[in-house]
């Protein structure tokens, strides 16, 4: 079953960034990713791997979950990102440009080695065709990979497609994914919106990617938080009705009855399978306030 941590929001940190690390202690992100990859320059990337390692290990984070961005499997900073990482122990290492199940076992071989905790996960970023093409064996590839992340603005490059509301040049790549990571039993985040000033096209996108299937949205902003966690939590409304389905269920089933039906329309196993799922996400989501 795929684990119902609450994942709406997980936010983007640039790991060179002292002030952006502070501020994230008092954000309201579902996760953070102190990001040693595209927000750090080549030669600053050793010292925000040292000061996202001591964010790490300071244990000032509160009950965000709290995960590293190294660099890409064929960057010359990539295996002493995750050895480091290992190290201090994070929620996850989430891994750029993953394309095969080979780069997965080549990340876990690393944190194995370096004496990473069992609650160490990996969380492959999908953003390439090659990626897209071979995401039911990424998602297969092991136990500690628990989330995929869509790389939408690097998949919409390497397609030479254009950044369309909608996002109708993406939505194959994005259904595959999601199909690999519910075959698996894997959670999976939508990727970013660009324009940070568009609130009625991120909500729009965050709409949409709670229609498909997803369990949250990377973000690459603050302002972005609050309409994300509203939009990938369950509704009031959406826990009242599944809290009726669920009852008129249970007296079906005690009265004998083969048939249940709540506001005319037919429940099955299936629907009660669904509702018991959403407010088990609800009380999760209450539980972290």
């Amino acid at each position: 079953m795929t684990d119902l941590r609450p994942r709406r929001s997980a936010l983007y940190m640039p790991g060179a960034n002292e002030r952006a690390l502070e501020k994230a202690k008092t954000l309201p992100a579902d996760a953070l990713i102190l990001d040693l990859e595209d927000a750090v320059a080549p030669d600053a990337k050793p010292a925000a791997r040292d000061r996202v390692c001591a964010a790490v290990a300071s244990g000032e984070y509160g009950r965000r979950e709290l995960t590293i961005r190294v660099n890409a499997c064929d960057t010359p900073w990539h295996e002493d990102d995750v050895r480091a990482a290992a190290k201090v122990g994070p929620d996850a290492v989430v891994v750029p440009k993953v394309n095969s199940a080979a780069d997965v076992h080549s990340v876990e071989r690393l944190l194995e080695q370096e004496g990473a905790p069992d609650r160490t996960k990996i969380w492959a970023m999908v953003e390439t065709p090659v990626a897209i093409l071979h995401a039911k064996e990424i998602a297969a590839a092991s136990g500690r990979l628990t989330v995929l992340v869509m790389g939408t603005n690097d998949l919409a490059k390497e397609l030479q497609a254009q950044h369309v509301p909608g996002r109708a040049p993406l939505l194959t790549g994005l259904s595959l994914c999601l199909l690999a990571a519910r075959a698996y039993g894997k959670q999976i985040l939508d990727g970013v919106y660009n324009d940070v000033k568009d609130l009625d096209g991120f909500a729009a996108e965050c709409r949409q990617g709670r229609e498909f299937g997803f369990d949250g949205k990377t973000l690459i902003h603050p302002s972005q938080l609050e309409p994300c966690n509203r939009a990938f939590a369950p509704s009031d409304q959406e826990i009242e009705r599944s809290r009726r389905i669920i009852e008129a269920f249970e007296e079906a089933v005690g009265r004998g009855d083969g048939v249940v039906t709540v506001d005319g329309r037919m429940i099955e196993n299936l629907h009660v399978d669904d509702a018991r799922r959403l407010l088990a996400l609800a009380d999760a989501v209450e539980a972290i306030g």
